[in-house]
């Protein structure tokens, strides 16, 4: 067996990578992407807060009403149709163009707007 063959385990790592520095620029992406989306979350609540309580409640009853609708309305294809691969791939398919039909309609008429709302701003 040749000696000139090393395991990879042998190797030494390569100059350029330090795995400190690799963990903590990693802990920095995810601390920015979540404090972004944190943003975002509490900039969508405070923008809520100068709704009407028409609006408030509309939004629950559309989605109460898009559950019930995907779950009891939508089951009754595979039951009618026996239960086959066939009538679940049916089912399926349906229920994903709905639930993209449903969100459609949910940002056309509920969608709200965060960007006059900066946190950045003194006071």
């Amino acid at each position: 067996m040749p000696e000139s063959i090393e395991s990879p385990d042998d190797r030494e790592k390569p100059l350029f990578f330090d795995s400190k520095k690799e963990a903590e620029s990693s802990f920095w992406r995810l601390k920015r992407a979540s404090d972004d989306w944190r943003e975002n979350r509490l900039k969508r609540v405070f923008a809520q807060e100068e709704e009407g309580f028409l609006t408030t409640m509309g939004r629950v009853v559309y989605i109460s009403v898009c559950i019930l609708f995907d779950g009891l309305f939508l089951s009754e294809i595979p039951v009618r149709m026996g239960k086959t691969t066939f009538s679940w791939l049916i089912f399926f398919l349906v229920l994903v163009a709905v639930i993209r039909f449903q969100r459609r309609l949910y940002a056309n008429w509920f969608s709200i707007d965060i960007s006059q709302i900066d946190f950045n701003r003194p006071r």
